[in-house]
């Protein structure tokens, strides 16, 4: 029997926390608005204490963070556009509270191992989980570990032809304008249509010029890390539209150029919604805990 272990996914808007062993057994969850660290951290830390029996907590979490277990800064958020959230020591705080082992990475890369372990990658050893919301973060695994280097990915932030005269809107990203980030996340959406997009109608040209940016990043990332899969999660990607819309354009930006059956003749199965819907996150979370009792 798998041990009973605890998962926060910590977003910009909210922390979600759950216990469980898995997707068909999670016991207790709450959500808790993202104010302060102290409060938001305050609060989890209140709902874990009241569950018995936990083994390890995983944490994952927006960013940029510090993953090197060797620096003074490791289970820290770092400088982040977050108000009030840079150089919050995250895991720290959760493990001196609870003193459980505490499991950390980015918010992506743990979704990515729970869509490895429970979800639409399960059996793979390579592949990607972009998510395509408020932000743009990619994580992923490759050998079977998940992607860590210098820091973590940014895939968010990789720059994209702009055509600035289909498209003059400057872009929201903070650091870079018009990196993917800028151009494709719900806020972009919203500032350049001036309309939330969820009420952009299917039709609406928002969703081809989406499309349009979000293949580009895909083409940009199939070409470097070769990945036997794309799970794209996000509330922007809760448009079905854009999956058909995306996996035509991928296919003519490539042209046939890499020769894999999976781009070629099985488009639909390459780049797919995540298998866990919403809870990839805080079931990767959990995941991560997990990996730290042996299992």
């Amino acid at each position: 029997m798998s041990v009973l272990c605890g998962g926060i996914e910590a977003g910009g808007t909210k922390f979600i926390c759950a216990v469980g062993t898995g997707p068909d057994d999670l016991r207790a969850e709450v959500k808790i608005p993202t104010t302060t660290p102290d409060e938001t951290l305050g609060r989890a830390i209140d709902f874990f204490k009241e569950q018995a029996g936990l083994a390890a907590i995983g944490v994952a979490t927006f960013g940029p963070v510090d993953l090197d277990p060797e620096s003074s800064t490791y289970g820290f958020i770092t400088v982040t556009p977050k108000p009030g959230w840079s150089n919050t020591d995250l895991a720290g705080a959760v493990r001196r509270a609870l003193d459980v082992p505490v499991g950390f990475d980015t918010d992506v890369n743990g979704a990515a191992l729970g869509e490895s372990r429970w979800g639409a990658a399960q059996g793979l050893d390579t592949f990607i989980y972009l998510t395509i919301g408020t932000g743009i973060g990619g994580g992923g695994i490759s050998g079977g570990r998940l992607l860590h280097g210098l820091i973590h990915p940014e895939m968010g932030h990789i720059r994209i032809p702009h055509d600035w005269e289909r498209d003059p809107f400057p872009g929201v990203c903070p650091y870079h304008g018009d990196c993917l980030e800028g151009l494709a996340t719900g806020p972009a959406l919203e500032e350049r249509w001036e309309r939330h997009s969820e009420t952009l109608p299917p039709d609406h040209p928002a969703w081809d010029l989406e499309a349009h940016y979000l293949a580009l990043a895909l083409v940009n990332l199939i070409c470097t890390l070769s990945p036997r899969r794309i799970v794209m999660g996000g509330g922007v990607m809760e448009q079905q539209q854009l999956f058909p819309l995306i996996r035509q354009k991928v296919q003519e930006l490539l042209n046939e150029y890499v020769q894999s059956p999976e781009v070629l003749d099985d488009i639909e199965g390459y780049i797919v919604p995540p298998g866990l819907g919403n809870r990839s996150g805080v079931l990767g979370a959990i995941a991560l805990a997990q990996s730290l009792t042996g299992e």
